[in-house]
């Protein structure tokens, strides 16, 4: 069948991928003049890796990341460790710079499938079997297939960079909490690190005419790799964005069209779990096409992802609230309890989100 994709981010391409896998024909239409991600960095958990896996290009994605041990080393502001990364305890996970993530993916596809310069905001102007809206947060299709549905939330703001190769301390990947902010880093290919900035902030839509400087002058009081890794940042690199997520919604998928994605689930980053869940959708629903009728398909794809990303949704939004929270007592309790907390309480908290399984090509 012919199965056209609206949007040209991880999502959409990871879809394309997969479909054209299927033996789909496949366009993807992208209303941006070209094809191309921002200088930040993010990381995939074993599920979105292992999802990659299932269409044939985990190994050639794997290429372009490196392992960060984020999910085993926690400190406090004042620099006081909770936890450590320690091999066979803990896994790491991919970390990349998204925009050679998105390079990866794009190079999977022939160049006749992607047309960019064409914004589409009503099915009816396509003409397909199937059509993937993976137009993001703002998605104008999600608009117009639910007109009811909330607009997107804001959670709280943040502020991402990427390092030079070089210019920046050797780092492994942490996560550092301080009173209503947090500090995550991790290490990219070439001698790079991303990092991201985390606070609670009331308005959306701040902005200072100075965000570097504003970062730096966050950050004054945090440990020096945070303040080095910020000095190391070129201040046209700094991006500044509010964190907002998506209220779950009756259905993913009207009539032929089928939401993926940010355009169906958007999440705080705290989970690590958004590029991961886009991926998700983008197998689960390429596995649905390819031996059932576009109907049952897509219902099938809707009873799949529906409540686990109702699930992620609720579970994200917990952590953002935590890990922007300013309360002590919170805090406190995170300082006694990490430090003794099993591995194998840690491990069962992670294993509802990285230990889903895709479907088999």
């Amino acid at each position: 069948m012919k199965a056209v994709v609206v949007g040209g981010g991880i999502g959409g391409l990871t879809a394309a991928i997969a479909l054209r896998r299927t033996g789909h024909e496949v366009a993807v239409l992208e209303r941006a003049p070209e094809l191309r991600e921002i200088g930040a960095g993010l990381s995939l958990a074993p599920n979105a890796m292992r999802a990659l896996d299932a269409v044939g290009v985990g190994e050639r994605v794997r290429k372009h990341s490196a392992p960060s041990e984020v999910t085993g080393t926690l400190r406090t502001s004042s620099g006081r460790y909770l936890r450590r990364f320690r091999a066979g305890r803990d896994e790491p996970l991919a970390a990349f710079h998204r925009a050679e993530l998105h390079g990866a993916l794009l190079a999977e596809l022939p160049e006749s499938v992607l047309h960019t310069g064409t914004e589409v905001t009503d099915p009816s102007e396509v003409d397909a079997d199937v059509v993937v809206a993976a137009d993001g947060v703002y998605s104008g299709l999600r608009r117009r297939l639910f007109p009811a549905a909330p607009a997107p939330g804001f959670r709280y703001t943040c502020w991402r960079g990427v390092t030079e190769p070089g210019a920046g301390p050797p780092v492994r990947g942490s996560f550092t909490m301080g009173r209503g902010a947090y500090f995550m880093i991790h290490p990219l290919p070439g001698d790079r690190s991303c990092w991201a900035l985390g606070a609670a902030e009331s308005t959306p839509g701040v902005t200072y005419p100075d965000e570097h400087a504003e970062v730096s002058r966050r950050v004054a009081d945090w440990p020096a790799e945070a303040r080095d890794l910020v000095a190391a940042t070129r201040p046209e690199a700094v991006l500044h964005n509010d964190i907002l997520d998506l209220d779950p919604l009756p259905a993913f998928t009207s009539g032929r069209v089928a939401l993926l994605g940010d355009a169906a689930h958007a999440v705080p980053p705290d989970l690590g779990q958004g590029a991961c869940q886009a991926i998700e959708d983008a197998v689960v629903l390429a596995a649905s096409l390819r031996a059932a009728s576009v109907g049952d398909a897509l219902a099938a794809y809707d009873s799949a992802r529906r409540p686990r990303a109702a699930y992620v949704t609720k579970q994200a939004r917990g952590k953002a609230a935590a890990d922007t929270s300013s309360a002590w007592w919170l805090h406190f309790l995170l300082a006694v309890t990490v430090p003794v907390m099993p591995a194998s309480v840690i491990r069962r908290q992670a294993s509802p989100l990285w230990d889903w399984a895709p479907p088999i090509f």
